[in-house]
């Protein structure tokens, strides 16, 4: 690494802005701003809840509002007040906006051919390689990570989201039921914490550290999504983790997990625990694994 990255780094941004078009008034070509063209494609096919959009694209309201509405004069979205809540609002593409979302995307995949095209096949290997290691990379320095209530909205997602993934990923399925519980009660402080990790302000991991003896804590409900497994959120929440587990007063830090989830034990292994006897009868578990912190 150069002794001062910062300059490399504001390069790159630089070269990026450039060829992307954050300068001129029509992205692609289609006579609207990227800020406009960017914002049809995180409304996309399912709509949006305009607070959601907020949140994930870290806008003022004020800025966002007039987003929405160009787009709204020029017949590409609609926002409506939710019958559930009228407070909330939800932007959804209209016909013509699912036509110039169809056309951007088609435009798009044209700018990436042209990207491509003055290079040779090794020179195109390394760029792709290069720009899915930036993303990875750039998706890990921007993922935060906080202690929840293990009862909150983000949390019971994220726990549903890894019941969901076990239950596809088990033999014979998964029934929460059997395995050993980590109730609610047990995983806030002085018990326990649970960790959510966010990226663009949407749930994307989680995992707890639940006390079951003095100086000694079990790792629970670590889950990763799909969108960002691979890119090192895995290893920062175990990281987290374990210094809230110090925090608590826990030593040594126990886990077990099934034989399938070949990526949790290759991520336990590289982080220093070792695998160990059984050291309780969960029906689900094939490794057991220790680590003093």
């Amino acid at each position: 690494m150069p002794n001062d990255p910062i300059p490399t780094i504001r390069s790159f941004y630089r070269a990026l802005t450039l060829r992307v078009g954050v300068f001129t008034d029509s992205f692609l070509g289609r006579g609207r701003p990227i800020a406009e063209s960017r914002l049809l494609f995180e409304i996309g096919r399912e709509g949006a809840d305009v607070r959601e959009l907020r949140a994930r694209l870290d806008l003022d309201s004020g800025y966002l509002s007039r987003l929405l509405r160009s787009l709204e004069r020029h017949g590409l979205i609609e926002v409506a007040a939710l019958e559930s809540d009228l407070r909330s609002r939800r932007a959804c593409l209209t016909a013509a906006g699912f036509a110039e979302l169809e056309e951007l995307n088609r435009l798009g995949d044209r700018f990436a051919e042209r990207t491509l095209e003055p290079l040779s096949e090794a020179e195109r290997a390394r760029l792709v390689e290069a720009m899915s290691q930036v993303e990875k990379l750039l998706n890990l320095s921007f993922t935060t990570i906080s202690v929840e209530d293990p009862d909150s909205p983000d949390a019971k997602w994220c726990i549903g989201q890894y019941f969901a993934e076990l239950g596809e990923r088990f033999e014979g399925g998964f029934d929460a039921g059997m395995s050993i519980p980590a109730e609610a009660r047990d995983l806030r402080p002085p018990r326990g914490a649970f960790l959510v990790a966010r990226l663009d302000g949407r749930p994307v991991g989680c995992g707890a550290v639940k006390g079951i003896e003095p100086g000694v804590g079990s790792i629970k409900r670590m889950w990763v999504s799909r969108e960002v497994r691979g890119s090192g959120v895995g290893r920062r929440l175990l990281l987290a983790l374990e210094k809230e587990a110090a925090g608590l007063g826990i030593g040594l830090l126990r886990l077990e997990t099934n034989r399938s989830l070949h990526e949790a034990q290759a991520l336990y292994r590289r982080n220093g625990y070792r695998e160990v006897a059984a050291f309780n009868d969960d029906p689900y578990a094939d490794h057991w694994f220790e680590k003093r912190c």
